[in-house]
């Protein structure tokens, strides 16, 4: 074996060992967000939501989606979304209704209860924020480049699925 194909070889072997770290470290990410969630409803004392739900009822804000459109616009938090939608519905965190035009669709809202869910969360990411900028562990531009390199592998494996088919 030639020096070249060596350095290749190695290049392509650290190449998907960085990778595999950064698919580790987002899905942990994942994890530890579900968790963080989870601890700040135990210590406002709501024990009838978990955090996949309440991630839920944050990205929906003030809109009115039907479930499909949760997941197209990437709120679906790799649960059964019909089964989280159907418990926030019967915990009166969320209103549901059929739709006008489609009546096998169905489309939902938050209520004020959801709302409250909604601005509890909203503050926590607040303080979140602050607190990563206040420890120096993140600045705004740091945090800017975290989210355009995302975006870009974001991109990169939206375009992978779109091949497949």
């Amino acid at each position: 074996m030639n020096m070249q194909t060596a350095v290749k070889e190695q290049d392509a072997s650290d190449n998907l060992s960085t990778y595999l770290d950064t698919l580790g470290r987002l899905e942990r990410l994942h994890r530890l967000l579900l968790d963080v969630v989870k601890d700040e409803f135990e210590r406002l004392g709501l024990i009838d939501i978990n955090s996949v739900q309440g991630l839920l009822l944050f990205n929906i804000g003030e809109q009115e989606v039907s479930a499909g459109e949760l997941k197209s616009r990437g709120y679906y938090q790799g649960s059964n979304v019909s089964y989280n939608l159907k418990k926030l519905v019967e915990s009166g965190y969320m209103h549901h209704e059929k739709c006008a035009v489609d009546r096998r669709s169905v489309r939902v809202r938050l209520t004020d209860k959801g709302r409250k869910i909604r601005e509890a969360l909203s503050e926590m990411f607040a303080r979140q924020a602050d607190g990563l900028v206040a420890a120096s562990t993140l600045n705004r531009e740091s945090l800017g480049s975290v989210n355009t390199h995302l975006r870009v592998v974001e991109r990169y494996w939206a375009d992978q699925i779109r091949y497949i088919y």
